[in-house]
């Protein structure tokens, strides 16, 4: 391998890489929910993605985090065209695919690969090593020089697992092996972006360093993009250049690596990086802000109006709830970072006077008394 880093891609004056890969415009996906008896009609819809701009350029490793259930894996399927979207769009290279039909898709198809989020799962059973990283080949009609077998065996070594390896079942590997054939089936097809759909959540800690450290050399030697999906702060820090920060199938957030840890502006940003654990002296500990939320994330089935993050905010007021704040940038240095907040917070992540406790209850608890009824 080599090792020579792959630099930050150019940054343009809205936040965006200048040499984009993949832009997406207003994507929405909302699932429908049928009702009623003896005939069945739609009564609501799951709005598990609703609106969301995103950028990818070329060569670029771009982290999607949120807590569970705010549409993150939804999204890498909509990307990857697994999903139909609802509304919005989704450019490829300059081509629009949002919609495009299975013939239209299949030239970029082997362009777009995915990692998948369960290693157990994603891999067929019933089907050799060699056979699950050739199969791509084989639907592509892509003969290697050198034959499918010798391209397997050097993906195989690519990822750190034996060559000879090829004819064993996916039961004689650990988890964290089963990931790293995952990603030498997303690598048989020379892509040039990838989804990796949080792809160490479901290993050990002591494999998930493994695997991120495999997945950026392959990055440095090969050049490809990345959609980075996580809900592990520590280790989409540590992979992507950009961060983009979701809830509630809305984008809050978007920021370089620094900026978004360093200096981050929505409220839900600052709570979300206040839950990381870290260890460090009492002196350190007690430097950095605790934000506790109330409750839990509202339903996506029917969202809180304006500022969907309103209802655990201790700075949501009145326009917060008539009015949709824009993902827009506030300070006027061009640095690319965008909120979507009506009253920002302060660039920092110091800590305050007191902790910022939501919960009633809690706060009750803590203080040894029993809550009022």
């Amino acid at each position: 391998m080599s090792d020579n880093l792959t630099l930050p891609a150019p940054q343009g004056t809205s936040g965006t890489p200048a040499d984009a890969l993949l832009e997406v415009k207003g994507l929405t996906k909302h699932f429908p929910i049928y009702g009623g008896f003896p005939i069945k009609r739609r009564v609501g819809a799951v709005q598990a993605v609703d609106g969301i701009d995103l950028t990818v350029g070329v060569g670029e490793s771009v982290g999607l985090v949120g807590e569970s259930g705010c549409g993150k894996s939804t999204t890498g399927r909509l990307i990857t065209r697994l999903l139909e979207p609802t509304a919005g769009s989704i450019t490829y290279a300059g081509q629009d695919i949002t919609h495009a039909s299975r013939r239209q898709i299949a030239p970029v198809r082997s362009e777009i690969q995915m990692i998948f989020q369960d290693p157990y799962s994603s891999l067929n059973p019933r089907q050799t090593v060699g056979s699950i990283i050739k199969s791509p080949m084989e639907v592509n009609g892509i003969e290697p020089e050198g034959g499918r077998e010798k391209k397997v065996r050097e993906l195989l070594e690519l990822v750190g697992l034996n060559p000879e390896h090829y004819n064993r079942f996916p039961h004689e590997f650990s988890g964290g092996q089963r990931q790293r054939i995952g990603v030498a089936r997303a690598l048989a097809l020379n892509p040039k972006l990838i989804v990796a759909d949080e792809p160490v959540s479901a290993l050990d800690v002591s494999i998930q360093a493994q695997v991120v450290n495999l997945l950026q050399e392959v990055q440095r030697e090969l050049g490809i993009a990345f959609l980075f999906i996580a809900h592990d702060l520590a280790v989409v820090r540590h992979f992507s250049q950009r961060v983009a920060v979701m809830y509630l199938g809305k984008v809050v957030e978007v920021g370089d690596r620094e900026s978004i840890y360093n200096r981050p502006r929505h409220p839900y940003t600052h709570a979300l990086l206040s839950a990381v654990p870290e260890v460090g002296v009492d002196s350190e500990a007690a430097d950095r802000e605790r934000i506790r939320l109330s409750g839990d994330v509202p339903s996506p089935i029917h969202p809180p109006s304006g500022c969907r993050f309103r209802t655990r905010c201790w700075k949501a007021q009145d326009k917060c709830a008539t009015e949709e704040p824009p993902l827009v940038q506030l300070s006027g240095n061009g640095d690319g970072h965008l909120t979507a907040c009506h009253f920002p917070e302060d660039p920092t992540t110091g800590s305050r006077g007191d902790d910022i406790v939501m919960d009633p209850a809690l706060m009750a608890m803590e203080e040894g008394d029993t809550p009022e009824a």
